[in-house]
């Protein structure tokens, strides 16, 4: 597995928020949901295209992850939180799905 740095824009396709990439973006940090487009991160390998639903937080402070199931094959996936992301957003989702201490 290698890293492919894309910095690419693009509009959320669950909230429609416009998100200005920074080559390390890989959900939208307004509403977290991601899109399941990597097989490896940044290659674009992936054909499934399902939506990534935020179900949890995972970890501790300073470093937690997102856990994204994928909507559509169900493929459950782990990235960290960006400075960038919604405080409120990710509040919400460790109150819905919880904190899950790694």
């Amino acid at each position: 597995m290698s890293f492919i740095r894309r910095k690419e824009d693009f509009t959320c396709e669950h909230c429609g928020a416009r998100v200005q990439g920074s080559g390390y973006t890989n959900h939208c940090p307004n509403c977290l949901w991601s899109k399941h487009v990597d097989i490896d991160p940044g290659d674009r390998a992936a054909t499934c295209g399902g939506m990534m639903e935020p179900i949890a937080l995972e970890g501790s402070t300073p470093h937690y992850r997102i856990v994204h199931r994928c909507m559509r094959c169900g493929l459950v996936r782990r990235v960290n939180v960006s400075a960038t992301d919604s405080v409120e957003t990710l509040l919400a989702l460790s109150t819905k799905g919880g904190i899950i201490d790694t």
